[in-house]
């Protein structure tokens, strides 16, 4: 069967009106709606002669057999945010569809291919991204704080995945799945506005950012807001907003797409009669070099001990979460770039600050490579997320053709 982009595109068309409503995209994974789409997908990969597993972290994998055992694999997911967008995650999942249909319809390919639609990359239900890709991968080392999780219903993760057929306890047991993967390939919209700044519909992604997440706690004395003269004052709020203004200034001095957020302030007793007597703060930094955010995260400890002695308060820092700068494999940079050069006449490599299952997979080891296509205004985790529809079937057109050179070249067999 010959490569039809322009099927992807309507395919992804049709998924939006299945799953989604005025809001947005409503495929949150471990919920009714995204086990449709699931089956949706289920009937699209049919007449493709590719065996469908779902291994015990609940990835949807098809298989198409090869000449060899060792597996190409492509990859995505089709869950999404709450009222999300109509193409992060799912244009991964059906470009790669379309591509398995014309590998399929051109006889025994010299690899097998393997199409897998992970499971909970989102990790919007429960707060657990790449759910399925790290059980997968091996890194899933947070067994004991996912069966304390709940979602804002008080459903605790572990029975929300036994109504979905998986058991947490075996989860890892779908490391099985990539023990015979030779390279890994993804295809996802840029979620940024880089390539539209430039004015390019493609892009190689030469790794994701490592990521530091903290919990910054400034103590201050709560005291009462009418008779409390300003410089006697132990504002915990007032270092928490000298912190958020400095994090700014070292991205950009750090440069190199360095970012930093303040994500959420929570201050307590949190009434307007009182002084804050605690602000917590969520600090998210990313950096594509490990030593580079080292360095900005010790920039920002620093900050916060400085503005806690001008405020006469005290700082405390906890780290939530981090991950390490992920690099993709140059070799295969070096063929995706080929790839999008022959179908749209010229590339660019870029980072990516998202996570993607794709640094879960790299972890493991397994070469890995993705590819962006423009994100319209940056937008995404939005209904007005979008992509132009020629620009979605080039994306398409450079998948397949990097598959094919892939395929072609010396990878073990």
């Amino acid at each position: 069967m010959p490569l039809d982009p322009s099927r992807t595109v309507a395919e992804l068309r049709e998924l939006r009106e299945l799953t989604g409503d005025e809001n947005g995209a409503q495929r949150v994974a471990w919920t009714d709606t995204w086990e449709r789409a699931r089956d949706w997908l289920r009937e699209k990969v049919d007449g493709t002669g590719a065996e469908e597993e779902v291994d015990a972290a609940g990835n949807q994998w098809f298989t198409l057999r090869g000449a060899s055992d060792r597996a190409l694999l492509i990859g995505g997911h089709i869950d999404s945010v709450p009222n999300g967008g109509w193409l992060d995650g799912c244009l991964n999942v059906m470009a790669g569809v379309e591509v398995l249909r014309r590998i399929a319809g051109d006889g025994e390919p010299p690899l097998t291919v393997r199409l897998v639609n992970w499971a909970d990359e989102e990790g919007a239900r429960f707060g657990r991204s790449l759910f399925g890709s790290s059980a997968a991968a091996g890194s899933m080392a947070d067994q004991d704080e996912l069966r304390a999780k709940v979602d804002a219903a008080g459903v605790a993760l572990p029975d929300a995945l036994s109504a979905h057929g998986v058991d947490l306890d075996r989860a890892l047991e779908a490391r099985a799945q990539v023990e015979s993967a030779a390279a890994y390939l993804e295809l996802h919209i840029e979620q940024g506005p880089v390539l539209e700044s430039i004015d390019l519909p493609l892009g190689v992604v030469l790794g994701t950012f490592g990521v530091e997440r903290q919990l910054v706690t400034f103590r201050g004395q709560a005291a009462h807001a009418g008779s409390t003269p300003m410089d006697r004052r132990r504002d915990a709020l007032a270092g928490a907003a000298k912190l958020e203004l400095e994090i700014r200034e070292i991205a950009r001095r750090t440069g190199g797409g360095a970012v930093c957020t303040m994500g959420g302030v929570v201050t307590k007793p949190g009434i307007v009669t009182s002084v804050v007597e605690t602000a917590e703060c969520l600090l998210d930094q990313r950096h594509l070099d490990a030593a580079t955010l080292a360095s900005m995260l010790g920039e920002a400890k620093r900050a916060s001990e400085r503005f806690a002695r001008e405020e006469s308060i005290d700082v405390e820092w906890e780290r939530i979460w981090s991950i390490e700068p992920i690099l993709f494999d140059e070799t295969l940079i070096a063929l995706a770039d080929e790839a999008i050069r022959e179908v749209a006449g010229q590339s660019h490599r870029l980072p990516s600050g998202p996570l993607h299952d794709a640094a879960e997979i790299a972890r493991a080891g397994i070469p890995t490579v993705m590819i962006f296509v423009q994100s319209l205004r940056g937008l995404s985790h939005t209904k007005l997320e979008d992509t132009k529809p020629e620009q979605l079937e080039l994306s398409v057109q450079a998948l397949d053709l990097l598959t094919s050179k892939v395929l072609g070249s010396a990878l073990p067999q």
